[in-house]
């Protein structure tokens, strides 16, 4: 699978997972899991973590 990294505010970030939130839980869980896996990953190191829907 080819990967594209991409560079998202928080809000935007939140704004997608409201979009997908609507959607069919079966046809978005994993990809609202791997936005959410990624996101505290790259918070860590970056200072407090606002929540991420």
């Amino acid at each position: 699978m080819n990967e594209v990294k991409l560079t998202l505010s928080l809000k935007e970030i939140n704004q997608i997972l409201e979009a997908l939130g609507n959607q069919s839980y079966v046809s978005v869980f994993e990809l609202v899991a791997n936005i959410q896996e990624q996101v505290q990953t790259q918070m860590k190191n970056t200072g407090p973590i606002e929540t991420v829907a």
